[in-house]
C-alpha cells in the first residue's frame, strides 16, 4: 500500500508508512544482516562468559542482573538499541537470561547508539552543548537501571525460564580467581557450521516474521501521533507535572514526550519548534531514555517470547518519563 500508494491517507502518508517504508525498514535490514551473522561471535564465542564472570557481582549488585547482561548494554550503546535486544531475546530463548532478567535489560539496556543521540541533538538543537547532552542521557539511563528492576511491573515478574531451568552459571570456584575462571569459562566455541545454520534461520525469522510486525505497529503508532489526538490527549496529566518542575513552554513539552512511545524520532520533530532550547534540551534527552517506542524497540518485544504485552510497555514507558524527566530537569536547570 505504501509503495504504491494506495489506500488510506493515514497509512501511506510520508510521515507516517512513509517513514517506516523510507527511514527505518532500509537501516534495518542491512543492520539485521550484518547483527545476525556478527551476534554469535558475541554470544557463543567466550566473551559474554568471559565478561559475564567479571563483571557478575557488580551487575547483582547494582541492578539484580547476570553480568552477561554487559554485553547486551555494550551492544546498545556502540551498535543499535535492536542489536542489544536480539541479543537479550536469543539469550533468552537459550535460558541464560530469566523471564524477570531478559524483561529488565529489553526495557533497560536497549539505548540508543551514541551516533542517533547526536542525530536528534542535532535534529532538536542543543548540538552546542552534546557533550552534556550525553553525559545527562548516561546519568539519567544509570539511575532508571538502578531503580526500574526494583519497582513493578519488572519486579513483579517471575524467574522462570524459557526451557524450565536455567543454563547460567557465573559463581566463580574457591581455587579460581575471578580473571582466571573468565578466561575458563571463554575457552568453549561451537563448529562454525553450526553457527552459520543457526544464523540463516534467525535471519530469515527476522526478515519475515519480524519486519512485518515493526512496519504494522511503527505505521499504527505513528498514524495516530499525527492523525489523532490520542496523544495530545495522554499528555494532558503531563503538563501540571511540568509546570510543577518549572519546565518552560510545557504545553508544548508534553505531546512530544508522550510521542516518544510511537518512535524515538517524533519528540525531537515535534520539539524543535519550541523556543526554549531549556525545553528542547529536556525534551530530546528524555526522548533517549525513555527507551521503549513501538516502531522499532516495542515491535521487537512484542514479536520475542519475552512476556510483556503493550499496556506492561506503556507503564514502563510512562516510569520511565518520569525518572527521566526528575534527572534531566535536574541538570537543565543547572545549564540553563
Amino acid at each position: 500500500m505504501i509503495f504504491l500508494q494506495v489506500g488510506p491517507e493515514f497509512i501511506i502518508s510520508r510521515n507516517t508508512g512513509g517513514v517506516i517504508f523510507e527511514d527505518l525498514i532500509p537501516i534495518l535490514i542491512p543492520l539485521f544482516f550484518f547483527a545476525i551473522l556478527l551476534l554469535p561471535f558475541l554470544t557463543d564465542f567466550g566473551l559474554m562468559e568471559f565478561l559475564g564472570t567479571l563483571s557478575s557481582k557488580l551487575f547483582v549488585k547494582l541492578f539484580n542482573l547476570p553480568g552477561r547482561s554487559a554485553v547486551d548494554a555494550m551492544s546498545s550503546w556502540f551498535g543499535a538499541a535492536s542489536i542489544g535486544l536480539l541479543v537479550t531475546m536469543q539469550q533468552y530463548d537459550k535460558s541464560y537470561y530469566s523471564q524477570r532478567e531478559a524483561a529488565i535489560i529489553a526495557t533497560t539496556f536497549s539505548v540508543t547508539s551514541i551516533a542517533f543521540t547526536y542525530v536528534v541533538a542535532k535534529t532538536i538543537g542543543v548540538d552546542n552543548n552534546f557533550v552534556y547532552f550525553y553525559l545527562t542521557i548516561a546519568l539519567t539511563g544509570f539511575v532508571a537501571a538502578v531503580i526500574m528492576p526494583r519497582i513493578p511491573p519488572l519486579s513483579l515478574k517471575p524467574d522462570t525460564y524459557h526451557s524450565g531451568k536455567s543454563m547460567l552459571d557465573e559463581e566463580t570456584p574457591a581455587h579460581y580467581t575471578t580473571y582466571q575462571w573468565a578466561v575458563n569459562r571463554a575457552q568453549s566455541m561451537p563448529k562454525l557450521g553450526q553457527v552459520f545454520k543457526s544464523s540463516t534461520k534467525n535471519l530469515f525469522d527476522i526478515y519475515f516474521g519480524l519486519i512485518p510486525v515493526v512496519f504494522a505497529i511503527g505505521t499504527i503508532g505513528l498514524g495516530l501521533a499525527e492523525y489523532t489526538p490520542v496523544f495530545n490527549w495522554l499528555a494532558t496529566p503531563l503538563v501540571p507535572l511540568l509546570e510543577w518542575l518549572q519546565i518552560p513552554e510545557a504545553a508544548e513539552a508534553a505531546p512530544a514526550m508522550i510521542m516518544g512511545f510511537a518512535d524515538m524520532y517524533l519528540p525531537a520533530l515535534v520539539g524543535k519548534s519550541i523556543e526554549s532550547e531549556m525545553t528542547r534540551f529536556i525534551v530530546g534527552a528524555a526522548s533517549i531514555t525513555q527507551i521503549i517506542y513501538m516502531s522499532e524497540v516495542g515491535a521487537l518485544i512484542l514479536k520475542s517470547n519475552i512476556k510483556l504485552n503493550i499496556l506492561e510497555l506503556f507503564g514502563i514507558f510512562m516510569l520511565r518519563t518520569l525518572i527521566s524527566l526528575v534527572v534531566i530537569t535536574s541538570v537543565a536547570h543547572l545549564l540553563y
